[in-house]
Order: structure tokens, then C-alpha cells, then sequence
């Protein structure tokens, strides 16, 4: 199972948020990039960019920064936040951006999301979904819509999406340990690829996620263990690679 570390960017700054507040912020560090070096010297295969500027503004906000870690990485990069056109997606994809991450997008037009598929590729193109209190939540988790995880998997699936990454926004930077149960049902029900995020804490939850394999859950992106130094990412890598 691929671990992916988290770089999460508010104004130039590596942070974490407490389920997605940003009066819960904590910032790590003021060079994202070294954060990023970091990581790949380390061992990870892949890093998971959220530009939460972005996610708020519903437009891109962090391209300098962005930009600069693609171009000093050798590794994959996926990357979500306010990333809400055809325009936006083709921009990062030609900065060098392996995976574009949509969202509220898929709510309010799954037909982009479709379009982006068809002119992208399906391995250019993984939905969010961000889960809160069982409802889809959209627009940076500051609002949810009447429609469940389970019904917005079964829309992507349709439209030709093959990879989701499922956030249970109630766990995210909490440390409280994923939600296995809705993470496995996703996965079981819908027949997509799932990249679990949110609440993983220790090496059991890593290899908790990893007997969900079977059932298609591909990878998890973790953040504020590694952030506070509950997990050690060669241990998991170990564990998990």
C-alpha cells in the first residue's frame, strides 16, 4: 500500500489544520519545498499537495510554491484545492502536477469532470471525497450538500472516475485513527480505487488500511502523525511498502 505524505499550504506555509478550521492551524514549516526534499529523501513515493488557499477562495493561490516543489522533486505529485476548471487542470498538468484532485467540481458539474477525463486521462483525474457526518462536504469542508458518500461514488463512478481520495473530515488532523468502516464500505460498494485520508495516528492504523487492499483502498495520506512524529515514515514505508 503506497504511503503519501502530506504538504498542506495556507500563504506559503507548510500547515495542518484540525478538521479543516483554520483557527486550528499549526504551521510546520515556511519552506515547503525542503518539507518536500524531505519526504522523498525519506523514502516516499508520492506527496499529496493541498493548496487550502485554494480550497477556500475556490481558485489556485499557491502556484509559486507548488510549482517550485514539482520542480525540485523527482517523485509524483497529486495536488487538490479550488481546482474548479478545464483551464486550471490543463495549467497544473503542463506545470508537471501528475494528478489533479476535484472536488467541489464534482458536485456542482460532474460533466467537467467527465470532459477532464476524456481530454486528461483517468490517471490524471482522482475526485475528492470529503465526508462529514455521513454528507458530502464541498468549498473547502464549510459546507456539506444533501447527498452521501455512497451516492457521489456511484455519480463519479459513471461518468468514468476510477480513483477517489475519501477524507472523513470529522478524523482529519485529529490523530483519532481512520474511519475503517466507511472507508472499506466505499470501496466494497462503489468498485473504485481509494486513497484513505484523515485521523491515521500509529503503524496499527497504517496496518489496519492495509488489510483493506483486497477491497481496492490503494493508498493512505498521512499528515499530522507524521507532522508530530507519531509515525516515522520509514517505519511505515516498512510496514506498508
Amino acid at each position: 500500500m503506497l504511503i503519501i505524505p502530506a504538504i498542506d499550504l495556507r500563504e506559503g506555509k507548510c500547515v495542518r489544520l484540525v478538521e479543516g478550521k483554520v483557527e486550528n492551524e499549526t504551521i510546520y514549516s515556511h519552506d515547503p519545498v525542503a518539507v518536500a526534499l524531505g519526504w522523498q529523501e525519506l523514502g516516499a513515493r508520492m506527496l499529496h499537495l493541498v493548496d487550502l488557499d485554494g480550497a477556500f477562495t475556490g481558485k489556485p493561490y499557491n502556484r509559486t510554491c507548488i510549482e517550485a516543489i514539482v520542480r525540485e522533486v523527482k517523485i509524483p505529485v497529486q495536488l487538490g484545492g479550488g481546482i474548479r476548471s478545464l483551464e486550471t487542470i490543463e495549467e497544473l498538468l503542463n506545470l508537471g502536477v501528475n494528478r489533479v484532485i476535484l472536488g467541489t467540481v464534482a458536485i456542482n458539474q460532474p460533466a467537467l469532470v467527465r470532459e477532464a477525463i476524456q481530454r486528461f486521462g483517468e490517471e490524471a483525474i482522482v475526485v475528492g471525497i470529503d465526508a462529514k457526518d455521513g454528507l458530502v462536504a464541498i468549498e473547502g469542508w464549510e459546507a456539506t450538500v444533501e447527498k452521501t458518500v455512497g451516492q457521489l461514488a456511484r455519480e463519479m463512478v459513471e461518468i468514468g472516475v476510477k480513483r477517489v481520495v475519501f477524507t472523513d473530515v470529522r478524523r482529519d488532523g485529529t490523530l483519532k485513527g481512520p474511519n475503517l468502516d466507511s472507508i472499506a464500505a466505499l470501496a466494497r460498494e462503489s468498485g473504485l480505487r481509494v486513497i484513505a485520508s484523515g485521523g491515521v495516528a500509529t503503524l496499527a492504523d497504517l496496518q489496519a488500511l492495509k488489510e483493506l487492499e483486497s477491497l481496492g483502498v490503494e493508498a493512505v495520506i498521512v499528515g499530522k502523525a507524521l507532522y508530530a512524529g507519531t509515525v516515522n515514515l520509514s517505519e511505515a514505508l516498512e510496514v506498508c511498502g
